[in-house]
């Protein structure tokens, strides 16, 4: 089980581009026990989650299009957008020079473990996403 500050900590050091890079503030960080842990990240129009199942092993990030500065409804596909469906939309539109490039970005963050394996290939490929985000939304 990972414990719920070295998770949180974790996200803010490999997620760290969304506050330097694209302008993002660091939001809201949820501790369910230590079963969920959540961490967000905020700017005028989205509001992207890093979260946590430990007990499933379950990561998901997800972007999320404001509405009036509010959260959409979950179940709308147009303005709830997980990281697998985006990266497959970019995935046509990056170049190989810029994948390699994203990728040596991250090599500075040495993962220790699975769950820090997880977090760096979401983290890779959200960076590389949100480059393009607007070509596509």
């Amino acid at each position: 089980m990972v414990e719920d500050l070295e998770y949180i900590e974790t996200v803010k050091l490999y997620y760290s581009f969304l506050e330097t890079e694209f302008g993002f503030r660091k939001g809201n960080e949820i501790v369910n026990g230590n079963a969920f842990y959540d961490v967000e990240f905020t700017d005028n129009e989205r509001r992207i989650s890093i979260s946590y199942e430990n007990i499933e092993d379950h990561l998901e990030v997800i972007v999320f299009m404001l509405q009036n500065g509010k959260m959409p409804d979950y179940d709308d596909k147009t303005k709830t957008l997980h990281l697998k469906q985006l990266i497959r939309l970019i995935m046509t539109k990056a170049s190989k020079e810029e994948i390699n490039l994203n990728a040596e970005y991250f090599t500075k963050y040495n993962a220790k473990n699975e769950l820090e394996r997880k977090l760096l290939k979401e983290a890779k490929e959200l960076r590389l996403c949100l480059k393009h985000f607007n070509e596509i939304y």
